[in-house]
């Protein structure tokens, strides 16, 4: 939805109808997540993604025939071994996707496009009804208050938690509700103003995340230097970092990569990131800077099961030379860590492709 929101609140100003598929569950190699959604206008134009191409065509007609009747409808997808070219997932996984007809509330598209918390509530089918729930206040009904309480109330519970998923409303009529949260993007705090962090800071921000880069020294420590950064932080990186916990601007997902690769740098700021709930942690090094940087954690307190968390050297074992290089191999690392990923090449796993270890959809 984040990447549609745009498009949905034009057509919506202009007062161009719309559908909006939705995936609210997948099983097996299913290629998108939950929450994952195309739309498609009354002027045959259609925006994002159910499926990576393999049931487009099939969900698009499917949105086609929403606005045509202005009913909503709820198809499963999965894989035809007796048609090669039937519509199905070629990659054997299945979807459920709900299609229903717009417009979607512009107040949850333009907090959706503002980076707020915000969560979608569907009453899937055959009950309907669409909820905007915000941590202090909502709009949308199921048409019953007893319901409304009891669906607002679980909604907030999983945006809270950050969670995408489907949950069962038990009243006189049982109902099931798929709940699509969105929240501000990952951050990725990249510490050390040198060339691979430019790298790191490109990346970081084509994977969607906001990306600081933080350096003490103000000389290096500048957005000209920078320019795929959010923003640029002259600070001491422990200082910052220290700052930035307590008044609540990492969390779960926030990715930590520590480039200085200099022990006044780095040791103090490795006891805060270490000692925090992030998703990753990673120092740039040798290995002899490594054993030597684990001893001076060790004798500024930190335990075996915090330092286990670190991840030194930085990055996969890519045979990576350039800071390009190197930013793809730090990259990878923490997005196998972010999603549950073993790092292996796909050829010598077995079972799905796709992990089941979810964050925040973003």
């Amino acid at each position: 939805m984040r990447e549609i929101a745009a498009r949905l609140r034009a057509w919506h100003e202009s007062g161009t109808g719309y559908a909006v598929a939705t995936v609210v569950a997948v099983g097996g190699s299913a290629p998108r997540l939950p929450g994952a959604a195309m739309a498609v206008s009354a002027d045959g134009e259609a925006v994002g993604s159910v499926s990576g191409g393999c049931v487009e065509g099939a969900v698009y007609e499917l949105c086609r025939e929403a606005l045509r009747t202005g009913e909503a409808a709820r198809e499963s997808f999965g894989y035809s071994d007796s048609d090669a070219f039937a519509v199905g997932l070629t990659c054997g996984g299945t979807i459920e996707v709900v299609v229903r007809p717009g417009p979607v509330p512009d107040a949850g598209l333009a907090a959706v496009s503002r980076d707020e918390h915000v969560a979608f509530a569907h009453v899937l089918p055959p009950g309907d009804g669409l909820l905007v729930v915000r941590p202090d206040r909502h709009e949308g009904t199921t048409g019953r208050a007893d319901v409304d309480s009891v669906v607002i109330g679980e909604t907030r519970a999983m945006l809270d938690a950050g969670r995408t998923g489907s949950i069962s409303v038990r009243c006189e009529d049982d109902l099931d509700v798929f709940v699509q949260s969105f929240a501000p993007a990952p951050r990725l705090l990249v510490f050390g103003a040198i060339d691979h962090a430019a790298a790191v800071a490109r990346i970081g921000a084509f994977l969607g995340y906001r990306v600081t880069v933080c350096d003490a020294r103000p000389v290096f420590a500048t957005p000209a230097r920078f320019p795929g950064a959010d923003e640029v932080v002259v600070d001491w990186p422990h200082r910052y970092l220290d700052n930035e916990a307590e008044r609540g601007a990492v969390d779960g997902r926030t990715v930590v990569c520590v480039l200085t690769h200099d022990a006044k740098f780095d040791v103090p700021l490795l006891e805060v990131a270490l000692r925090l709930p992030v998703a990753y942690v990673g120092a740039m090094g040798s290995r002899r800077t490594h054993h030597d940087r684990l001893a001076r954690l060790r004798a500024a307190g930190l335990a075996d099961r915090e330092l286990a968390r670190l991840r030194s050297p930085i990055g996969l074992d890519l045979g990576a030379r350039t800071p390009e290089e190197t930013a793809v191999a730090i990259a990878a690392e923490f997005v196998a860590a972010r999603r549950g990923g073993t790092a292996l090449p796909l050829g010598q796993t077995h079972g799905p492709i796709h992990h089941d270890h979810q964050a925040v959809v973003a």
